[in-house]
């Protein structure tokens, strides 16, 4: 579900009443943790958290004029989504996630190939998720971006 919202202000207003906490304390998590250098915009109908032209000027490879993606954060129909792009690029960080997630939820992990799912709102690990995000750095992210992109 895209959203039209001109800014991550606006997108959070539009939110169902029941959504509001968790993607509010996802956002501030989000923000709290990521490294320098990465910016909040909206991506998609989505917050998005990417790594500007004003650091890599090349941009996203399908389509330059936007920033390279990193995180994107959604309210979707049945579930809050986090899309993770170095969950999805980095196989020893999908790993890392993958074995420490029990440690810090009750519930299954609902993932896709970078992306998160949470269903029930109260199960959220948002110091986990929080460690998540602090683990790339800018130049980590365009480094492994670059290498993935290069072989194709």
């Amino acid at each position: 579900m895209q959203s039209k919202a001109l800014n991550p202000e606006q997108y959070l207003l539009e939110l169902p009443e029941e959504r509001k906490e968790a993607m509010n304390k996802l956002r501030k998590t989000i923000k709290d943790n990521l490294p320098k250098g990465f910016e909040e915009v909206m991506s998609y109908g989505m917050l998005g958290y990417v790594v500007p032209h004003s650091i890599y000027p090349n941009g996203y490879h399908c389509n330059p004029k936007l920033p390279l993606p990193f995180i994107n954060l959604a309210s979707q129909k049945n579930f809050i989504a986090l899309y993770h792009m170095g969950v999805y690029a980095n196989k020893e960080l999908l790993d890392w996630f993958v074995a420490e997630y029990p440690k810090h939820s009750t519930t299954k992990i609902d993932m896709g190939k970078g992306c998160l799912r949470f269903k029930k709102l109260d199960t959220i690990p948002y110091e986990f998720i929080g460690q998540l995000v602090a683990k790339i750095t800018v130049e980590d992210w365009i480094a492994q971006y670059e290498k993935m992109w290069k072989n194709r």
